[in-house]
């Protein structure tokens, strides 16, 4: 080892001793024997089966939600031979996906003979956004399918990820952005709800959403602080599927375009994680100069090192924006170190009750 071991920490010094011993096959023989240390050996041992088992049970959620059977067991009990039916398969392997979403507690068996769904499916149920990235998840699949030769391309070759999301088309190709704008429609209340059960829009007169899309966090908003303004600036053929009687449209890119002034709350809602940090850098910089003194910026999206969302961050979104191709994961200390390079004066981060879902900073021009 090259690093001068005179210069480790007490920490690194743990790890290092913690990953032999937890290395040892004698240790672990001796804690999965051992009274009190044998409960915790076995959820280490199961939690490490869940990493080698996860895409499996990924194919079992999308198997549940594409065939429909969440929706045709929401609410109600079905026999066997009902979801039999249903489905359309050998009694066999509708027997086998029953067991299997069982297991994940999707669906339940309250009674013989009697199906509905479990504790995690009635929870996803009415999450119709939720799904749509499940339905959506089957293109990030693809791309993972060999996550070394996806790395190792460098972002250099286009992926299915890239070719969905067409603003970061390796192709720069046009069209596709009704399906990317149809999921981003569909997945924004929920986002929508953490933000605005956390935040008071109504101290504001005008609101410019950037990336806006066809308008469904705008409306969101509007039930909350139906006084306000709004604007959204997106890409023309963005735009063609926005209502111009809930706010006023700007066309464009802010790429290439000055960002629209007269707003005192710009926002930006789930799109700084999708861009370089050079296009991240000059986006702020534009809305900086474009806000009044004391105007908002607020950004909205999931971030990387929230507490108890800690996977989400690095670890789903960290592969995910790899495979689209642009963006990356960052945490609330990256992003406020770009907004005071980008010259805002101040900003503090907007607790939400799920980090998972979003998290926010509002920072001050």
């Amino acid at each position: 080892m090259s690093t001068d071991i005179d210069k480790l920490t007490w920490r690194t010094r743990w790890v290092m001793r913690r990953n032999a011993l937890l290395g040892s096959a004698r240790f672990q023989r001796w804690a999965s024997r051992t009274p009190f240390i044998r409960g915790i050996a076995r959820r280490r041992a199961a939690a490490q089966f869940d990493l080698v088992a996860g895409f499996v049970y990924s194919q079992i959620l999308v198997a549940m939600v594409e065939s429909g059977l969440i929706e045709y067991l929401t609410g109600r009990l079905h026999s066997f031979d009902d979801v039999v039916a249903f489905l359309g398969f050998e009694p066999d392997a509708a027997d086998r996906l029953l067991r299997a979403a069982r297991a994940l507690e999707l669906v339940e068996s309250p009674q013989a003979g009697l199906w509905t769904l479990g504790e995690q499916g009635a929870a996803l149920s009415p999450n119709s956004g939720a799904m749509a990235m499940i339905r959506h998840h089957r293109l990030l699949y693809q791309d993972l399918a060999d996550p070394l030769a996806l790395l190792g391309s460098g972002r250099r070759e286009e992926t299915m990820l890239s070719a969905f999301w067409s603003y970061a088309s390796r192709q720069k190709a046009s069209g596709g952005h009704q399906t990317y704008s149809a999921l981003m429609a569909a997945t924004q209340p929920m986002v929508a709800q953490q933000i605005i059960d956390s935040y008071d829009f109504s101290r504001h007169r005008k609101m410019l959403d950037i990336g806006g899309g066809t308008g469904a966090f705008v409306s969101a908003v509007s039930s909350v602080a139906p006084r306000l303004a709004f604007g959204i600036f997106d890409l023309p053929e963005v735009l063609k599927g926005a209502d111009a009687s809930m706010a006023t449209l700007h066309p464009g890119s802010f790429r290439d375009m000055d960002i629209p002034t007269g707003y005192d709350l710009i926002t930006l809602t789930r799109i700084v994680h999708d861009h370089d940090d050079d296009v991240v850098q000059a986006l702020l910089v534009k809305i900086r100069k474009a806000l009044p003194p004391n105007g908002r910026l607020l950004i909205i999206e999931p971030m990387a090192g929230a507490v108890s969302a800690e996977r989400m961050g690095d670890g789903y979104f960290g592969l995910y924006l790899w495979a689209m191709g642009s963006g990356r994961p960052r945490t609330a200390f990256e992003l406020r170190s770009m907004l005071q390079s980008a010259g805002f004066s101040g900003a503090r981060q907007v607790k939400t009750d799920l980090p998972v879902i979003a998290d926010a900073i509002v920072a001050t021009s």
